[in-house]
């Protein structure tokens, strides 16, 4: 065999090697068998269109989504989902702004079934008859009903509500509580609905009502806040339990798979951890921290994200 002949057969040989190897880059045979980019739908479709994804979020929920001094949105919840903006423009491959529309516990659910916002951060309770209407993200925290009273009160459980003025916020998971033990045990509440949690608050602050029923770390929050512990106390025994997440709309299984797989990222990077040390374990800017370490539950329910990535 001639060397030039030899060095032709080499360099075959050596190059369908290199193919076998997936060391070569695709010609333009192999370019047209390659399979196209996953098409975009729902909010992200949108998000890449407009640019823009809109986030719905509380007025005085405290520490998860309220209004700095500023006016601007802050909170726990406000953290989480700017961290999943991050995570859509990635996707997407673009920078993504941020429009803020505030919604109310009437409001929320129908503001993000109605495409009115993208996302809703608030302090959302995830449960079977709102899945319905909606889709949550994992876990983010964990709450459950409780009374804030003046000091000195004589209502020191539910059953001393018995007569007694009780103030919840519209649209709640508390309202539907209160409800029911109202009926279940017969004691005679005078239930009494604000538009908000402000509102609640103010309503036993002027002595209005007897007793304001909402999520503890919510009646915790608003002390924080209005740095009136001196003044107020939560007490009682858990009347509900309230697992949080980040509202969506239903139908959207390219942002259901984007919220699951960055919530299960954070939690591995210890993310929702840092994040939950800012505003339950730190001063909030008001100056005054809510010193509420992690529940079990959560812990528990951030290991199980962690342990899926794994």
């Amino acid at each position: 065999m001639s060397t030039a002949l030899f060095s032709k057969v080499f360099s075959k040989a050596v190059l369908a090697a290199l193919a076998a190897a997936g060391c070569l880059l695709a010609g333009p045979a192999a370019a047209q068998t390659a399979p196209s980019p996953v098409q975009l739908s729902g909010t992200l479709a949108k998000a890449r269109e407009t640019g823009s994804i809109t986030i719905g979020y509380r007025q005085s929920s405290i520490p998860f989504s309220y209004l700095s001094a500023r006016g601007e949105p802050i909170g726990y919840s406000i953290d989480l989902c700017k961290l999943l903006v991050d995570a859509i423009g990635e996707e997407v491959g673009k920078t993504i702004a941020i429009k803020w529309v505030p919604v109310t516990s009437e409001s929320r659910i129908g503001a993000v079934a109605s495409g009115q916002v993208d996302l809703e951060c608030g302090s959302t309770t995830n449960n079977l008859e709102r899945q319905k209407q909606v889709a949550f993200s994992p876990t983010m925290f964990v709450s459950g009903t409780k009374l804030m009273v003046k000091k000195g009160s004589a209502i020191k459980a539910f059953r001393d509500l018995a007569g007694k003025r009780v103030v919840v916020t519209a649209g709640t998971t508390n309202e539907k509580t209160l409800r029911d033990l109202n009926q279940k045990f017969a004691l005679n509440i005078n239930l009494m609905v604000a538009p908000d949690h402000a509102a609640s608050f103010d309503l036993l602050a002027k002595g209005q009502a007897d007793a304001f029923a909402t999520d503890d770390v919510l009646l915790y929050g608003l002390l924080a806040q209005n740095k009136a512990q001196a003044d107020y106390t939560v007490i009682g025994e858990f009347l509900s339990y309230d697992p949080y997440g980040i509202m969506y709309r239903k139908g959207d299984p390219q942002l259901a798979t984007l919220i699951n797989d960055s919530f299960h990222r954070l939690a591995e990077d210890r993310e929702i951890e840092r994040r939950y040390q800012r505003w339950f374990l730190q001063r909030l800017p008001s100056g005054v921290s809510m010193d509420l370490p992690m529940s079990a539950q959560l812990e528990t329910l951030i290991q199980t994200m962690v342990a899926r990535t794994e």
